[in-house]
């Protein structure tokens, strides 16, 4: 669905263990503990979008307080995650956006990687503008009607057309193919991680601006800065099949979890508890926001829920 994510989450992203839709590319990083067949060891990809760095603290914290296991975490772009995890260089993806030709390519032809599951949640990528600037200009909420506010939305950095800011070019983005199919006076500009991008939404809000930009559901940043989608052409099955090509929205994508083969088949008490692993966009919301904005790190965050939500995780453990 695979999906640019202030002072205080530019900390978070930061953090070594645990730093949504660009992390530093560190595929050649790998985790002693990964696929380490016998021992309570488990090994955990970590994007670097907060809402994944959500889940990955609460079964962080799980496996460890209620199961006794070791977890170590790997920070690894999306699609250099998959090649690690069939390596058994990490053993489990928590979060994934879509990457259908990764499926085939390992899951179905190489037998390497097999399917975790639901996370519970649905991720949807779209194009946002500040709802304070759709409430003063309705219109600007179908594509259609975007060049009439280029020049509204023209940045230093947008080089005289619109700038549509995405975030980093590692996540799963079709921006540039649609501004191209869809003949919108735009250039898309990288702000280069959830972040940075959140950084400058913010400042944009702050000073009441007019800002387009490349966002997702979930994300904790909905309830701080109103954001309103502009409607895109709709979605249909194999619109996206030419990336070059697109001329379509994004898909309502329901994130999934992806385990490495022997870790699926030998993986013990740990393998079943992932698989079990499912919560609500809500409660990934309420992990985000106190590592985002209240500065809690992701093990007290994880603490702090795991405490008030017993009756939801105690379903999670293997029997």
């Amino acid at each position: 669905m695979a999906r640019t994510r202030d002072a205080a989450l530019a900390a978070a992203v930061a953090l070594t263990a645990l730093t949504g839709c660009g992390a530093a590319d560190m595929t050649r990083q790998t985790s002693p503990y990964a696929a380490a067949e016998g021992s309570r060891t488990v090994t955990l990809s970590v994007q670097s979008w907060v809402g994944a760095q959500a889940d990955v603290a609460v079964a962080q914290y799980l496996l460890e307080h209620e199961l006794g296991y070791r977890v170590d975490t790997v920070q690894i772009d999306e699609v250099p995650a998959w090649d690690a995890l069939s390596q058994g260089r990490v053993d489990a993806i928590l979060e994934d956006w879509g990457h259908p030709d990764q499926e085939k390519r390992y899951i179905d032809d190489k037998g390497t990687i097999e399917r975790g599951g639901d996370l519970g949640v649905t991720g949807h990528i779209g194009w946002f503008v500040p709802t304070y600037f759709a409430e003063q200009h309705p219109d600007v909420t179908d594509w259609k009607n975007l060049n009439k506010y280029a020049e509204a939305f023209r940045t230093a950095e947008s080089g005289g057309k619109g700038q549509l800011m995405d975030g980093s070019p590692s996540y799963v983005t079709n921006d540039k193919a649609l501004v191209d199919s869809l003949g919108l006076d735009y250039q898309v500009v990288f702000a280069g991680s959830e972040a940075a991008q959140i950084t400058q939404i913010k400042q944009f809000a702050k000073e009441r601006k007019p800002f387009l930009t490349y966002w997702y559901k979930p994300q904790w940043l909905f309830e701080k800065v109103p954001m309103t989608e502009v409607k895109l052409p709709a979605y249909k099955e194999g619109c996206e099949a030419d990336p070059e090509k697109v001329a379509c929205a994004y898909p309502h994508t329901p994130l999934q979890k992806f385990f490495n083969a022997r870790f699926a088949e030998g993986g013990g008490d740990a393998a079943a508890f992932l698989k079990r692993f499912r919560w609500t966009t809500d409660m990934q919301n309420d992990v985000a926001l106190m590592i985002a904005e209240q500065k809690l790190t992701p093990r007290e965050a994880a603490g702090r829920w795991v405490k008030d939500n017993e009756s939801t995780w105690r379903a999670w453990l293997p029997s």
